[in-house]
């Protein structure tokens, strides 16, 4: 193929997505391939968690307008049932679990200080231990977002870096320095640091918008539970006078 020919069919070479898709180098076909994989896979975790959170917050404020109704704490700890679907009520049932147990054995009404201060703490453990368990649960996923939001533009890079590379050696070879000859080949390269964009914005925006949410529900927790904790120990002194 002489020069003439070079520059009509590089000229007349399909830009599109699809088409700079098709024209690129395996390896960069590669590096698509991942960069397209994780942000689906990102996508997918975003909705989940925009999910997640919208339920745990809905069902958080249900749960709490029904503690502080002024109820009886034995009625709404039978209505939650043992496995309830949200991490606040899970936080109470760990408690309430607690504080049955002692009250079958007398220990809530004893009159000792220090097994009060025994079970309070029995308690307070236990709540912690649910929060820390919830919000595992609440986070799983966010370390996938943080990795996809600082490596995904490296890895587009990578495949820009060798696409150039793959380019110039066709410009060596054809000897042509044409533009029509060496925007095809760039552009496919550069295809490859958009994709690598396009997986890393939506995940740290979404990374940090889910880490603010969950710091804040994290927060909500051991708030209730410190409440919830004062309120079992201010009974436990009431009932040992």
């Amino acid at each position: 193929m002489n020069s003439v020919e070079t520059v009509v069919t590089h000229s007349s070479a399909d830009l599109s997505m699809w088409g700079l898709f098709l024209a690129a180098d395996p390896v960069v076909k590669l590096v698509m391939f991942l960069l397209i994989g994780a942000s689906i896979w990102c996508w997918a975790i975003i909705i989940d968690k925009v999910m997640a959170v919208r339920r745990e917050r809905a069902l958080a404020q249900a749960f709490e307008d029904a503690f502080w109704s002024g109820g009886s704490l034995d009625q709404l700890y039978d209505d939650t049932g043992a496995d309830p679907r949200d991490g606040m009520s899970r936080v109470f049932v760990a408690a309430m679990r607690e504080w049955r147990r002692a009250t079958a054995r007398g220990l809530a009404h004893a009159g000792r200080s220090d097994l009060r201060a025994s079970l309070v703490g029995r308690i307070d453990r236990s709540m912690s231990f649910t929060i820390t368990r919830e919000m595992e649960r609440l986070e799983r996923g966010m370390n996938f977002l943080a990795s996809i939001g600082s490596v995904s533009p490296f890895v587009g890079l990578f495949g820009t870096v060798w696409g150039i590379m793959s380019s110039f050696q066709s410009i060596a070879e054809s000897k042509n320095t044409s533009l029509a000859v060496v925007a095809p080949g760039i552009a496919e390269a550069l295809f490859a640091t958009a994709l690598g964009l396009a997986a890393a914005i939506p995940a740290v925006v979404a990374y940090n918008k889910f880490s603010g949410d969950l710091e804040r529900l994290g927060a909500r927790f051991e708030t209730f539970a410190e409440e919830f904790s004062t309120l079992l120990a201010r009974q436990l002194d009431e009932g040992g006078n």
